[in-house]
């Protein structure tokens, strides 16, 4: 059986913790002046991943990547 590849894509997107996966929120990259102050503040951070998406990001990073 040969190696398994990690996805170099998610594993720049996604961290592997000990209790799953977290990945950085959306929405804070561009156009930000018509964005409150709050909204910036709570987009800040890590947030965990939905566990409906953890099998798939099983497979896409298969070792702890980072």
């Amino acid at each position: 059986m040969p190696k398994l590849k990690t996805n170099r894509g998610a594993a720049k997107r996604f961290r592997k913790t000990s209790s799953g996966y977290k990945h950085k929120q959306a929405n804070k990259n561009h156009i930000l002046t018509k964005k409150s102050t709050k909204r910036k503040r709570q987009l800040r951070g890590l947030t965990g991943v939905a566990p409906a998406d953890v099998a798939g990001l099983r497979q896409l990073i298969p070792t702890k990547a980072r």
